[in-house]
């Protein structure tokens, strides 16, 4: 697989990632991925993340069932950013953030304060186990 050669690894062997909702171009979430993350989001179509804080694989979704479908898998100029194109399954209206929320980037500078400016559409509560 030489084409996981052309990627720019970090230090650590990581490339961040940035997931885009392929229907809206939502900016969803901000992740990393590892070489084996990347091979494998690339065989399964779905999208599979390095988590540093658990220090192994995360199948996105494993534990709240909200998968990502992956249409298109870009590389940034530099080859050190990944971009994925993906449909956010599992729930509707769809959720990428454990915060219940659609988007990871839900807060908003108004007025020198940080303001959620989007719902929680379901309570993390009964996502996570």
């Amino acid at each position: 697989m030489q084409w996981l050669d052309e990627v720019k690894w970090d230090a650590q062997g990581l490339v961040p990632v940035i997931a885009q909702e392929a229907a809206t171009g939502d900016v969803l979430m901000f992740a990393w991925m590892n070489r084996e993350a990347l091979a494998r989001t690339a065989e399964l179509g779905r999208a599979v993340y390095f988590s540093r804080s658990r220090g192994r694989l995360w199948f996105k979704g494993e534990e709240s069932g909200h998968v990502q479908e992956v249409h298109d898998i870009r590389m940034d100029c530099d080859n050190d950013v990944l971009l994925l194109k993906v449909t956010q399954r599992g729930h509707d209206p769809s959720i990428a953030c454990h915060t219940g929320r659609h988007s990871c980037f839900f807060q908003r500078l108004e007025q020198g304060a940080w303001h959620a400016a989007e719902p929680v559409l379901k309570d993390p509560a009964s996502i996570y186990r």
